[in-house]
């Protein structure tokens, strides 16, 4: 940890002189080295430890200009939940939003670590390839430039697979640094405990995804007919996607669902019927990084239209129990922006508590991020019952720790992630949605979502034994 990055400032990739445009070595992701408009993060060096104190930056719940984040703790015990929206990531049109849900003895602390760490990685390679890409004389390009005639539109295209292939690039290997270093972690235990990990970066027109386990992005984007509709941007990866599940049982580990809740696939090791982790990629849980669960990412890459009007990014503690379409209706007709996200979170918990009574409720984290860089005005967002404080103050119900994980430790009695076998016949059944836009081939043709009484990621942990056979 500690790792530094140093960044330039908001740039133009371009100056002029004599009235011609002349592109500086750069990739045109906020690398230029070009005049200050605005002092931003990208000014600053970059640590964990310096976090706190980086403006337009924020984790808990409150807003910022483009959007607003909530969380809610559920009824399990501490909230595993963490999300983050970072404005002027790179430059002043560039955002990084991300969502964590953490699951085991000691998520809650993965969530986080994954939350503060993972962007600067994600920085870190960034600013690594603008100096190889320095250090070989290429020009810079912008990832949302006007196609004006054939020869600037191949030139365009390009420009634009070779952007998409930097971020591809950054998402891949920040992933993998991030659970490489999560496994050799001096204070955080993540054998049987992990998180997911829902992140998108916004730039100009340019919107990047990279995601594992089953939180969800969505987009509410008009139709032709002027109507709003839910456009869904992510997949679940659950064990029971087709190309999950192979890797999982070419890898020796088996997926199958309990007895009492026949619709919810698990992961289980080859020789105990434990840690039965319901979904097919995380950060951490390394007693099954052997037996095919992965931290290898998803991407995707969309361009943005006038027709989008903003995306939600939250925790399956959400999806759980709203459907796509019901998440938009409800943000579109919050009465103010700076309240969608808190609204959403009170829909889900009055629909637990009315599909689900006798259900432990889930934690739920949102984010809310509008696409057209608007916001309400300040007496808007606090005639909307928060104040500012709210910026200062986590509302989640986590408690605070260090950088380095160092806090006291979570009880395993009042951590309800984990569950023991006895505790099974108290929870109910879960249908699987895997129904996405960027779902390939076999797995299209799966449904939505209805709803869910409470499902834990996890059922036990391992138990090794003298019986563990030689594999």
């Amino acid at each position: 940890m500690g790792a530094c990055v140093s960044t330039s400032s908001r740039s133009t990739c371009s100056s002029k002189s004599n009235g011609d445009t002349v592109p500086p070595p750069c990739l045109g992701i906020g690398f230029c080295g070009q005049k200050k408009t605005k002092r931003t993060f990208s000014d600053h060096v970059v640590s964990l430890q310096h976090l706190p104190s980086i403006p337009n930056r924020i984790f808990t719940n409150g807003k910022s200009r483009t959007s607003c984040i909530f969380t809610q703790q559920g009824r399990k015990g501490i909230n595993q939940d963490a999300m983050i929206v970072w404005e002027d990531f790179l430059s002043e049109d560039v955002i990084f939003c991300g969502v964590f849900d953490g699951h085991g003895p000691h998520g809650h602390l993965v969530a986080r670590k994954v939350r503060d760490a993972l962007p600067v990685k994600l920085l870190s390679f960034l600013h690594s390839n603008q100096a190889r890409q320095n250090g070989s004389g290429q020009t810079c390009f912008k990832g949302n430039s006007k196609k004006s005639d054939v020869g600037d539109s191949e030139k365009d295209g390009s420009a634009e697979d070779k952007l998409n292939s930097v971020w591809r690039e950054a998402f891949l290997k920040s992933y993998k640094v991030m659970d490489k270093e999560l496994r050799s972690h001096p204070n955080l235990d993540c054998f049987c405990s992990g998180s997911t990990a829902i992140t998108i970066v916004k730039q100009g027109s340019n919107l990047f995804m990279g995601y594992i386990g089953d939180s969800r992005a969505i987009m509410g984007s008009k139709d032709s007919n002027d109507s709003m509709v839910a456009v869904q941007l992510t997949v679940d990866l659950k064990p029971d996607l087709p190309r999950e599940a192979e890797r999982i049982k070419r890898c020796k580990g088996r997926v199958f669902a309990l007895q009492d809740e026949p619709e919810v696939p698990r992961v289980w090791l080859p020789f105990d019927d434990a840690p039965g982790l319901a979904m097919a990629r995380a950060f951490g849980d390394f007693c099954l990084k052997e037996y095919g669960v992965i931290s290898i990412p998803e991407f995707s890459h969309r361009l943005l239209t006038d027709k989008d009007q903003f995306i939600v990014l939250a925790s399956d503690g959400v999806w759980d129990v709203l459907s796509n379409e019901e998440v938009v209706e409800i943000v579109s007709s919050a009465p103010t922006r700076s309240s969608a996200a808190r609204i959403l979170v009170d829909s889900a918990a009055r629909e637990w508590k009315l599909k689900y009574p006798t259900s432990k409720m889930d934690d739920c984290a949102v984010v809310c991020l509008f696409l057209d860089g608007k916001m309400d005005s300040e007496s808007d967002y606090e005639e909307q019952g928060f104040s500012s404080a709210t910026l200062q103050s986590n509302h989640s119900g986590n408690a605070i720790e260090s950088d380095d994980g160092q806090k006291s430790e979570p009880c395993l009695q009042r951590n309800f992630t984990v569950r023991s076998s006895e505790e099974n016949d108290n929870y109910g059944k879960l249908a699987v949605e895997v129904d996405g836009e960027i779902a390939t081939g076999e797995d299209q043709g799966w449904s939505g979502l209805e709803g869910v009484t409470r499902v834990n990621s996890l059922v036990q942990l391992p138990r090794f034994s003298e019986e563990r056979p030689n594999t």
